[in-house]
């Protein structure tokens, strides 16, 4: 027979109403095609929108990141409706934050610190043990919960503390997945955020979900993944996330060790895990794609020499993407590169040449060359050239056309690479208006 706690016992005095507490409601878990496409479900509630939804969301990192500063910083602004990571607005709500590897005295001293003198929120209530969650955990977590139906979040720190032995006849994946199941369970029982605090691998992985600690199946299992980054002793960190609800991102944080709070920073995360030369670097062609690095060196104040070399290693290192004439870009922007100052070719008239024509100083007449015709045309006394198609179909201008002889019409033909030869070389007949031909074999064609 199961044992009544005494703290939930109380005297009634006759005909005194006894609230009673009701269960959550039972969740639908199937419908027709047409009852889905009708049905009315409520939004996804937010702990910190953008970043922490309803469900799991496994938050993973090496030890001593901050990882337990940053999900206590979540819940107390969550409890007290601070802005969460310094500038994000949240809704207050209750709040349990189960924190198993510390003492009263220690999570003391950080609460303190993280208030900085403001009086704790009544909405957090913070413990530092639990049973695991198949041996009572979980029905521990539940009744706080049902007790608090208005509840936004709760922190597990950390989950090895809760997991439980794992069964010897499943196999790994099967027993990770089962474990994160009794938190999964909770959360869509109630709709609310739970942070489960993890750790990462010690092998470095290029893909962030593979860094979580242990197989995929916690990763499969909760409904949201974020891993946080923090080289040792450097105050940036980089928190990557993914998950159903909530946009794969980066986000850059900056750990504040006097205060233990986690500030959001704005930019791309990408900058504040680069040298300062690169990331003025990086700014300076985002919003200025094609820059050339003498450009990027006047506007930035960084050395020339300095700008060129980073810029070269950048492209290496895949942060900048170079272009024709030592321009650059970030890799997946398009670029509108600012090009030179080039002045347009305007149109010149050259009027035709005759026999009256004179020479330029070079001892050529003036005129426009244009493609020779090259070989003798047996036909060419026999064409109409005041037909525009039968005089340039054989490479021939109308009298008169720019680099036409004034007084045939045919092209002038060429002179080594760029002047044509006197029109007395075509030998034409400019008062019978007959022709032996355009190009004499002899004579050289475009070099």
């Amino acid at each position: 027979m199961n044992t009544p706690n005494p703290r939930n016992l109380r005297i009634v005095r006759a005909g005194e109403s006894v609230p009673v507490e009701a269960a959550p409601a039972r969740l639908r878990t199937s419908w027709t095609a047409d009852e889905l496409m009708a049905a009315e479900f409520p939004p996804v509630r937010w702990a910190v929108p953008g970043l922490i939804a309803e469900g799991v969301n496994l938050l993973a990192g090496p030890p001593k990141v901050g990882k337990s500063w940053l999900s206590l910083g979540l819940a107390l602004a969550v409890a007290a409706g601070m802005p969460a990571l310094g500038s994000v607005e949240v809704e207050a709500g209750p709040v349990l934050y189960l924190a198993l590897e510390d003492t009263g005295r220690r999570l003391k001293s950080r609460v303190g610190k993280i208030l900085g003198g403001r009086p704790g929120p009544p909405g957090l209530t913070l413990a530092t043990r639990c049973p695991p969650l198949p041996e009572g955990g979980a029905e521990a977590i539940a009744d706080w919960l049902q007790r608090h139906p208005d509840a936004r979040l709760v922190v597990i720190d950390v989950f090895a503390k809760v997991r439980g032995r794992a069964m010897s006849t499943v196999s790994a994946y099967d027993a990770d997945y089962a474990a994160l199941g009794y938190v999964k369970a909770l959360a869509d029982r109630y709709g609310v955020a739970v942070i489960v605090v993890h750790h990462v691998r010690k092998m470095a992985s290029e893909d962030f979900l593979e860094a979580i600690s242990g197989t995929n199946g916690l990763a499969g299992a909760a409904d949201a993944a974020l891993v946080l980054r923090r080289p040792r002793g450097e105050a940036d960190g980089i928190l990557s996330i993914t998950g159903r609800d909530v946009d794969e991102a980066e986000h850059a944080l900056r750990f504040t060790a006097d205060n233990g709070a986690w500030t959001l920073l704005d930019g791309p995360a990408a900058d504040y895990a680069m040298s300062d030369t690169r990331v003025a670097i990086t700014r300076f062609v985002r919003t200025n794609p094609g820059s050339t690095p003498k450009t990027i060196a006047e506007a930035t104040g960084i050395s020339p020499g300095n700008v060129a070399k980073t810029c070269q290693r950048m492209a290496s290192d895949g942060q900048l993407v170079g272009g024709p004439g030592g321009r650059y870009r970030v890799p997946g922007e398009q670029t509108t590169a600012p090009t030179e100052s080039v002045l347009p070719v305007l149109p010149v008239h050259v009027p035709g040449l005759t026999w009256e024509n004179e020479p330029d100083s070079g001892g050529h007449p003036y005129g426009v060359p244009v493609l020779p015709v090259h070989g003798y045309d047996p036909l060419a006394e026999y064409r109409d050239l005041s037909n525009p198609a039968d005089a340039l179909s054989y490479g021939l201008a109308m009298p008169g056309a720019p680099g036409a002889c004034g007084a045939c019409g045919h092209a002038l033909v060429w002179h080594g690479r760029y002047r044509p030869k006197p029109c007395e070389k075509c030998e034409c007949r400019a008062y019978s208006g007959q022709t032996k031909s355009t190009v004499h074999p002899d004579e050289e064609g475009p070099q």
